[in-house]
């Protein structure tokens, strides 16, 4: 397969993931929660498409969409291609849904290249968690870790999780039936890298070794919401004070150790007004880093910091543990077999960690999983600028084709 036929490919795959923008919740903006009705139109479009390819088409009980191929006598266990198809609010039009059109292009080169590999698509239903605030909701089913107390989260306009996908046409009862069998060889999820480092370093592609560990904590420092003109500095209590040379010193913290990231993005003060002494800031903390340990250190070492800023100013702290995601290390074969693919199509090999969340990490508890990055110009994503160049689909194309070709060879 010569290089021309990736590069129209990559055009059909960009020009499809444009497309797909524009069925959305909102007219000027990409919105598309999950289980909403744009999705349907997305559905139908994928659905075409697969047909199209010969493909068996389904949609699960969580509301995945999925596409099956089976080759002319072939039996051997088949192998996912996949992303998902729900976005945040105002988002690009690349994350995700392009993976999942890179994956149609997928099965048709093996269809031409007669490979023996059963091949499924997924276009998973929930990756973000907007709509509910719990995310990998069609990934967790397919994996088997659906948890049945989820059904009764509501979203914004109070729906319930359960209602949403009666409402869908989808029964709830049969959720538990969608989680994939052992007859699965591996998953790939190819994916644009939502960051800067490939744009940095001029690279088109990236092999992922793991998806990093995160710890999600709400912090609160509390002191004593005063009068601003009349208290003295010298016999204040000031929570924001406190707060805010904690926040210098994570900051600090996060770039003396090499890769751990820190973040305080969220933070509400009480009273918040101009004229009074802050008496109570919640804020948090997002820290991720690729070894358990090194996150779990982190943590301690940032919390007994936290401890001696709200001393030094005579406010207490406390603070509260929301998410203690582990590092999910991704397969070592299959991460072998796309190290070689990338060098046979004569790119550099990389490989990198991912530090945000993918429906990859929650497959791999259940099949072999590995995922592709391609290059974020700019490192923009979860943005209407976000934006792909022609010539890296192009390239994952022609990864992606000698991917298979040494995935069929081993299986056949």
């Amino acid at each position: 397969m010569n290089s021309h036929s990736f590069s129209e490919r990559a055009q059909r795959a960009i020009a499809e993931c444009r497309r797909i923008a524009a069925m959305s919740e909102e007219p000027e903006r990409i919105t598309r929660r999950f289980l909403t009705s744009p999705v349907r139109e997305v559905h139908a479009l994928l659905g075409q498409r697969m047909e199209a390819l010969g493909m068996t088409v389904s949609v699960d009980a969580a509301g995945n969409l999925r596409g099956f191929w089976q080759p002319p006598n072939a039996h051997g266990k088949r192998f996912i291609l996949g992303s998902h198809i729900d976005t945040v609010p105002n988002a690009g039009a690349f994350d995700g849904i392009l993976g999942v059109t890179m994956a149609l292009e997928c099965v048709e080169i093996a269809q031409e290249l007669a490979l023996k590999l059963p091949t499924e698509i997924i276009a998973f239903s929930e990756e973000e968690g907007v709509r509910f605030g719990v995310p990998f909701i069609g990934s967790r089913a397919l994996a088997g870790r659906f948890d049945p107390a989820l059904l009764k989260l509501k979203d914004a306009d109070g729906v319930t999780l359960e209602n949403a996908i009666r409402a869908f046409g989808l029964d709830p009862g049969e959720i538990g039936k969608t989680a994939i069998d052992n007859n699965v060889l591996g998953f790939l999820e190819i994916h644009v890298e939502q960051g800067p480092v490939l744009d940095a370093e001029n690279l088109s592609l990236a092999v992922v070794e793991g998806i990093v560990g995160q710890t999600r904590m709400g912090f609160r420092f509390t002191g004593v919401a005063n009068h601003a003109g009349t208290t003295p500095m010298h016999l204040r209590h000031d929570a924001l004070a406190g707060a805010a040379e904690w926040i210098t010193k994570v900051e600090s913290f996060a770039k003396s150790q090499p890769g751990l990231v820190a973040t305080v993005g969220k933070i509400e003060g009480t009273p918040n007004a101009g004229n009074v002494i802050p008496g109570q800031i919640d804020l948090s903390l997002d820290l991720r880093h690729m070894s358990n340990r090194t996150r779990h250190w982190a943590i301690q070492e940032l919390t007994a910091e936290s401890r001696a800023c709200a001393q030094a100013r005579g406010v207490a702290v406390e603070w509260l543990i929301k998410l203690d995601q582990v590092t999910v290390p991704l397969d070592h074969y299959l991460m072998h077999d796309l190290d070689l693919a990338v060098e046979a199509a004569g790119f550099p090999s990389r490989r990198m960690t991912s530090g945000a969340g993918h429906d990859a990490m929650v497959m791999a508890a259940r099949v072999p999983a590995a995922m592709l990055f391609l290059r974020s110009p700019g490192g923009i994503s979860h943005h209407p600028d976000e934006t792909v160049r022609e010539e890296d689909v192009t390239a994952a194309l022609a990864v992606c084709d000698k991917f298979l070709r040494r995935l069929a060879a081993e299986v056949g």
